[in-house]
């Protein structure tokens, strides 16, 4: 019997683990065929996360769980987890009920058609219009700009075989675009469209800066373009420069005593010629900041505790397990 993994990242989601768990439960148990496990890694978590992981845990060995002893972000905590499972493919699915667990069996069903990779893609999403629109766009921009085609609209959510993730941990990239690093490997893969249901309980742990730092990791790591634009953008505006700085002196010497250049033209060239390089030294500092975190090769996580990773995997439970006194609603969350 083959074994499933399945991985979920969580920070601060008391309100999400439980209905998770038991909806992953019932799609494995559908399924019947196979083992499996389910890895919970903890990013620290200051609320009861950790306390409904344990309980549930307790009740069924087929949970794991992994504690960060701090939380170490949303970029090296799942991929830690990801290279801990044990399964013949593994799943990655969040935490906050955006990734329907109902997907499952249709990503097991074409993994066994043969696909190394089965992935969701968002054809719709009840998220903010406008930060959708923004998402759509900024993939479409990686694909445009990346060395090899990217997937558009995939978050990760999906099956990966032993052999895709064998290759990921040989790479060791310590902080990897995971999306973009799949699709560079060049593996076979199928996509399922998805519509995405917004976040029903618990907000968002994304802020500005996290949507920043996995943008520019998409952009740094898929692509050279931007320091190609940086040097580009350089030989234009010094022969503009030169060209301008031409006419200005050949105006000056026909019309001597009557042409007042007067320093508006000087400030504004100043301020114009200071942002390009400052904006040439962002995009130049983002790849040394990126040279500079694979030079260090840092562990992805350093753990604080782990729990039922030596017990043996089994089965999914085809009966329900009581974990509270109201059981967790099952449906999927719009």
């Amino acid at each position: 019997m083959k074994t499933i993994s399945i991985t979920t990242q969580c920070f601060n989601e008391e309100e999400n683990v439980e209905i998770l768990y038991e909806r992953v439960r019932i799609q494995m148990a559908k399924i019947g065929k196979y083992k499996y496990e389910h890895i919970f890694i903890d990013n620290h978590s200051t609320d009861r996360t950790v306390e409904i992981l344990k309980r549930i845990a307790a009740a069924d060995p087929n949970v794991r769980i992994i504690v960060n002893a701090r939380n170490f972000g949303q970029i090296r905590s799942p991929m830690h987890a990801s290279l801990q499972a044990r399964g013949d493919a593994v799943i990655g699915i969040v935490s906050d009920l955006q990734d329907p667990p109902e997907m499952i069996p249709d990503f097991i069903r074409e993994w066994e058609n043969g696909y190394l990779m089965v992935l969701a893609t968002k054809t719709a999403s009840h998220e903010h219009t406008l930060l959708y629109w923004m998402r759509t766009q900024y993939y479409k921009m990686i694909n445009r700009m990346a060395d090899a085609p990217t997937f558009e609209n995939v978050t990760g959510f999906g099956i990966y075989d032993k052999r895709v993730m064998d290759t990921v941990r040989s790479l060791k990239d310590p902080y990897p675009y995971f999306r973009g690093l799949i699709a560079d490997l060049g593996f076979s893969y199928k996509l399922i469209p998805y519509t995405q249901p917004r976040r029903s309980r618990g907000v968002t742990k994304n802020n500005f800066y996290t949507l920043y730092d996995m943008a520019m990791l998409g952009i740094v790591n898929l692509s050279k373009v931007p320091l190609r634009l940086a040097t580009m953008a350089g030989f234009l505006f010094s022969i503009i420069s030169f060209f301008v700085a031409t006419g200005y002196l050949l105006y000056k010497l026909l019309f001597w005593h009557s042409f007042d250049v007067g320093i508006a033209p000087l400030v504004i060239g100043l301020f114009f010629l200071g942002s390009i390089q400052l904006l040439s030294l962002g995009i130049l500092g983002e790849y040394v900041g990126a040279i500079y975190t694979h030079v260090r090769q840092h562990p992805y996580v350093i753990e604080q505790e782990r729990v039922n990773f030596e017990n043996e995997l089994g089965a999914p439970r085809q009966t329900p397990i009581r974990l509270s006194e109201e059981p967790a609603p099952t449906g999927e969350a719009r």
